[in-house]
């Protein structure tokens, strides 16, 4: 079908101007709600993303055929959409969390739409709390569908989103080495309570400034950001090696599969540093070569 995939986290040509869409009445209602909002029609035209850990993944240092600054700029146009549906949620990581608290917050998320007789209908900025009193303005007298909630769900873009199941949402997409390692490193992580409990140790003093901090600064800086007196490469090992240790106990052969993550944690050189070395080198500043090492 002359399809191909291209292994990075944001078009390195295309301005949105440039970028063919899909005929779909969502996306159309979603690019009307945040056309006027920061760096959403890059969010939506531009980037590509397998959710997973942004330092480790970082593989998106190009704009308009350039370096653009930064080894995930992907990530970092996260940064300037719709601060009631994006980043960093501080309230997760109080001991009083649960699904009660996560269904207020989403609540209070505004609608960008609803589905009825196979349309979507414009809602955008309306209130899921009004849509359960039946007085939603679009849909007057109607009351939400579990299919609505869900729906609704859908337009929160936290750095993870709480559906059915959790969402990790932090990482450019890559080569299909990288895409093997993303199950991996996060059932190494999530499915071995001795890992988990290392990891929970690990970010129990972590504070929400740091947190935040981080989100901010490693779109950037990646591996090589400072952090609590040494650079966050210090964190991506010991977090590599819980993660290979809980493959190890499921007895599988699988740890195999992180061997890429460990080599980047190894030499602390990312995708997207790679990538600008060639650039700079092997390419000689013609970003163009990028279709030609990244496609699969």
């Amino acid at each position: 079908m002359g399809i191909g995939f291209l292994a990075i986290g944001f078009q390195p040509k295309w301005e949105d101007k440039d970028t063919p869409l899909l005929p779909m009445a969502r996306f159309g209602i979603a690019r009307k709600f945040f056309s006027k909002r920061g760096s959403a029609l890059d969010v939506m035209h531009r980037t590509c993303t397998v959710q997973v850990a942004t330092a480790l993944f970082a593989n998106s240092p190009f704009t308009k055929e350039k370096p653009n600054g930064f080894l995930s700029m992907r990530s970092h146009t996260w940064t300037d959409i719709d601060e009631k549906r994006t980043g960093m949620i501080p309230f997760v990581f109080n001991d009083s969390f649960g699904f009660e608290r996560y269904i207020d917050y989403a609540l209070d998320v505004p609608m960008v739409c609803a589905y009825r007789q196979k349309k979507y209908i414009d809602c955008a900025g309306m209130s899921f709390r009004d849509f359960m009193a039946g007085k939603l303005l679009s849909l007057p007298g109607e009351f939400p569908t579990l299919n609505d909630w869900e729906n609704h769900l859908t337009t929160i873009y936290t750095e993870v989103r709480l559906k059915r199941y959790l969402e990790m949402r932090g990482a450019d997409a890559g080569p299909l080495t990288m895409l093997s390692a993303l199950p991996a490193f996060w059932v190494g992580l999530l499915y071995d309570e001795v890992s988990l409990q290392n990891v929970l140790e690990m970010i129990s003093d972590w504070t929400s400034e740091e947190r935040q901090m981080l989100r901010d600064k490693v779109p950037k800086t990646g591996l090589n950001t400072p952090f609590q007196g040494g650079l966050l490469k210090d964190v991506a090992e010991s977090v590599i090696k819980w993660a290979k240790d809980g493959l190890e106990r499921r007895s599988l052969e699988e740890s195999v599969y992180l061997n890429e993550l460990a080599e980047i944690v190894a030499t602390g050189v990312t995708p997207a540093e790679k990538l600008l070395q060639m650039y700079n080198e092997k390419w000689g500043h013609n970003v163009d070569h990028v279709f030609e090492e990244l496609r699969y």
